[in-house]
């Protein structure tokens, strides 16, 4: 049984401090403090500590990482080589416009990849999460509106969404209206239904949180569009289509990208991310300022639009990961591209066809994209859920897939495995899920036991989150 590193170890603070040596320095006394907390360790201590964490740890370099919905590919070291170039670390945002034209002509050749990408005819990247692209999208979607003179208070979402579409709707001022799901894709009777002259967007991604494509995208376009709406495309799963579909062409006016999913920068504990957003031709207006534009041989920002949301963030966006994307693009080209989004949906089907059977179900049936959602509700029958099954599956080494989401399947277990993952890694998996499956109830109940920390309360630490070391 595979069994993970498990060091007792303390926080450098506590390890056996040296006496720290007094050095004189000059310092007001307005910011002087009497004592720095910082240990006087030498370097092995400090390495080893580290490197005992880091064994201690799970991440996409070291195993299969098949969180549903988050493509957690692995990322080329390459794209990390070129993020760290003295060019990169040693320039600041503040530096005048033409000392940085190879940044900004780096950013201006990213957007127009973008573009081609997805079918839209502008981007901003200033945008420095998923959600933070959802949001610019909900901003842009507003002021497109009050520019025509309309007060429309309504954003339509399905309920296979992410939870961050309706967040991100509220927060731009709009009431939420969910829809139901027919067969795992939208109820089109039900949109009909739904839309209305106070109707401002549809939020969709396509392929849905289902991994299902939605085949009458073109119809909810058009239905969407005789309202007057817009529709907006959560780029979420966009590593399903990449090179083989854009969301332009299925109708969509409001695009937001995931950079550190679908374009290989790395993403997990809060950063680093990037969303930028795309529009139509006629809502380019309403991105935020600056907008980077050339000039002849010349690149500047420009601040000019009357009609932008104004600025999202600092500066310019988040731009090491801006460049990573950007180097991942030109590295795989228009072919690579294409080959890893066939290759992700290849893996996805295939690891399908090996979990589902009498332990896991297919809720509405048919092949995947990039991801799928079986149901463990058969293993309820021995006092086993979805829950279980993830925490059992640390014990063989192994990260768990998204749980519990959708909310429409019960007992739901998300998986994607990305194209990164090999068909022995997949085979592995596979075996592993089924085995858990037929072990003892018990044992599956109180995992994980191979693990540093074993079974963790949720409800606990969800309603009391303790947000400080050496407060618990």
């Amino acid at each position: 049984m595979y069994r993970m590193a498990n060091y007792d170890e303390p926080l450098l603070n506590e390890i056996e401090e040296r006496k720290a040596r007094d050095v004189e320095i000059k310092i007001s006394d307005k910011i002087r403090r009497e004592k720095l907390n910082l240990p006087s360790l030498s370097e092995r201590d400090v390495v080893k500590h580290f490197i005992h964490l880091s064994q201690m740890n799970y991440g996409v370099d070291t195993g299969i990482y098949p969180l549903g919905s988050c493509t957690m590919k692995y990322n080329p070291k390459l794209l990390e080589e070129v993020a760290r170039s003295d060019k990169v670390e040693h320039i600041h945002p503040r530096q005048d416009e033409t000392t940085v034209q190879g940044s900004l002509e780096i950013m201006h050749n990213l957007e127009e990849a973008l573009c081609k990408i997805t079918g839209m005819d502008a981007f901003s990247l200033q945008p420095i999460a998923g959600a933070h692209g959802e949001f610019t999208g909900m901003l842009i979607v507003r002021a497109y509106h009050e520019s025509n003179g309309e007060e429309r208070k309504e954003v339509i979402v399905p309920d296979s969404a992410h939870g961050t579409n309706p967040a991100s709707a509220r927060m731009a001022g709009f009431e939420v209206v969910e829809i139901p799901s027919k067969d795992g894709r939208v109820d089109i009777d039900a949109l009909r239904s739904a839309l209305s002259k106070n109707t401002a967007a549809f939020m969709l991604t396509n392929p849905n949180t289902l991994g299902i494509f939605e085949k009458d995208i073109l119809e909810i376009s058009k239905e969407v569009r005789k309202v007057g709406a817009l529709l907006y495309y959560d780029g979420a799963n966009l590593n399903a289509i990449m090179g083989k579909a854009r969301p332009g062409d299925m109708g969509f006016d409001i695009v937001h990208l995931n950079l550190h999913k679908t374009f290989a920068t790395p993403h997990g504990g809060g950063g680093p991310g990037a969303g930028p957003v795309g529009v139509k031709a006629e809502l380019e207006k309403f991105l935020p300022v600056p907008r980077v534009v050339k000039e002849g041989e010349t690149y500047h920002f420009d601040y000019s639009s009357r009609h932008s949301i104004g600025k999202v963030s600092n500066f310019y966006g988040n731009f090491p990961v801006l460049l990573k994307a950007y180097a991942y693009i030109l590295m795989k080209g228009s072919d690579g591209l294409k080959e890893a989004t066939e290759r992700a949906v290849l893996n996805s089907n295939y690891l399908m066809s090996k979990v589902v059977g009498k332990h896991y179900t297919l809720p509405f049936g048919g092949s995947r994209m990039h991801e799928f959602v079986v149901s463990a509700k058969n293993l309820k029958e021995r006092g086993i859920r979805a829950l279980d099954v993830a925490k059992r599956l640390l014990d063989y080494g192994l990260h768990p897939p998204t749980i519990y989401f959708p909310l429409i399947v019960e007992e739901a277990m998300m998986i994607e495995p990305t194209e990164s993952e090999s068909m022995d890694a997949l085979d592995k998996y596979a075996e592993i899920m089924n085995i858990i499956a037929e072990e003892d109830a018990e044992l599956v109940r109180n995992a994980p036991s191979n693990a540093p920390i074993g079974r963790v309360d949720e409800a606990l630490a969800a309603r009391n989150p303790v947000l400080k070391w050496g407060d618990f």
